[in-house]
């Protein structure tokens, strides 16, 4: 007997979500593994999954005998300042998105989004350039200005979608009891629209949290490497040390992993919102 085609297509959409999450999840759990493994064990050939004996040499070495800890402060300042300046330039921007109408609105909303398409790599130079000029390179400054230049662009449509989707009935009702335009948007509006900003703060703490190639162009002394940047030193000319490596890369997905498990939910509607308004 033939199963009906709904449940056969549901059987393939679960065994397709099956698949990805065995392809994401195996490498973080081998890291794991690999973290906690004595250093002979982590090169014996065949492989094994069990450490024997397991241990936390790896993780102690890496926050007390290396500059993991400075990569990890580094990194904490730099999303944090960029992620707060990012919203509070974006919530402004999409509100007047949401709520005005003007000559060429949707070019420039193709415009902002049109900016966030342009590859890290195609501007790299330019923006090495400019830092150099203006006596930025090396520092948080620099990493900040273009980690929240290049966060805008997409949280401008993602709040922009949250915004629409507040009732302007009630900024009305609140404007016509005296309330001005930019009182009733922080009063009103902001606080309906708080899903959508949980949501870009996971989004953009993602973005800034894993980049790699505007922290290493812009940073060069290792009091300034920000944290994927500073997991290069356990690459050396002789060997890569994974012990160390996987220790500090586990701890490096932390903060991540528990910003989106925790806000997850924000951040599905927060996509959703943006994917059907626009």
């Amino acid at each position: 007997m033939r199963a009906k085609p709904s449940v056969a297509r549901s059987l393939a959409l679960l065994a397709a979500v099956a698949l990805a999450l065995l392809w994401a999840a195996v490498p973080i759990a081998w890291g794991v593994v690999t973290s906690l493994k004595p250093a002979l064990q982590i090169l014996t050939n065949p492989p094994s999954w069990i450490p024997s004996p397991a241990t936390l040499d790896h993780y102690r070495e890496v926050i007390g005998q290396s500059l993991f800890p400075t990569y990890f402060r580094n990194s904490v300042i730099v999303t944090v300042i960029s992620v707060a300046l990012s919203l509070a330039l974006s919530v402004h921007a999409a509100y007047a998105l949401a709520r005005t109408e003007f000559r060429f609105k949707g070019a420039l909303l193709i415009a902002i989004l049109a900016t966030a398409m342009i590859p890290g790599i195609a501007i790299l130079v330019p923006l090495y350039n400019l830092s150099v000029r203006t006596g930025l390179y090396n520092s948080f400054a620099a990493m900040i200005i273009v980690y929240t230049a290049w966060s805008i662009p997409q949280l401008v449509w993602l709040l922009k979608g949250f915004f629409e989707r507040v009732p302007i009935e009630l900024e009305e009702a609140a404007l016509v009891d005296g309330c001005s335009r930019p009182r009733a948007f922080y009063l009103i509006a902001l606080p309906m629209a708080r899903p959508g900003l949980l949501a870009g703060t996971v989004m953009a703490m993602m973005f800034v949290w894993n980049d790699f190639l505007i922290g290493f162009a812009l940073a060069i002394s290792e009091e300034r490497r920000i944290l994927p940047v500073g997991l290069f030193a356990f690459i050396s000319n002789i060997g890569i040390d994974w012990g160390p490596l996987m220790a500090a890369t586990v701890i490096a997905l932390l903060p991540v992993m528990l910003a989106f498990f925790m806000m997850q939910r924000w951040l599905v509607q927060g996509l959703m919102a943006g994917a059907v308004k626009g």
